[in-house]
C-alpha cells in the first residue's frame, strides 16, 4: 500500500502527481504482471542468458 502524505490546504492534482510518481518508482505494474503467471526458473534463467547475449552482441556491434 502506497501511503502519501497531503500537507493541509494542499491541492489535490499536487497529491495525485505525488501517488502516481511513487506508484511508478515502486514498479507495481511490473510486479503484478510478472505474479500474475507462474515462470519455471529454468525458462527466466534462459531468458536472462539470451537478454544477455543480446546485450553482448549490441555492445560489440558499436566498437
Amino acid at each position: 500500500m502506497l501511503i502519501i502524505p497531503v500537507k493541509e490546504g494542499e491541492n489535490i492534482e499536487r497529491a495525485l502527481k505525488k501517488y502516481k510518481k511513487k506508484y511508478d518508482k515502486t514498479n507495481v505494474m511490473k510486479e503484478l504482471r510478472r505474479r500474475k503467471e507462474f515462470v519455471k526458473p529454468s525458462v527466466v534463467d534462459r531468458q536472462a542468458n539470451i537478454r544477455a547475449a543480446y546485450a553482448q552482441k549490441m555492445k560489440s556491434q558499436e566498437i
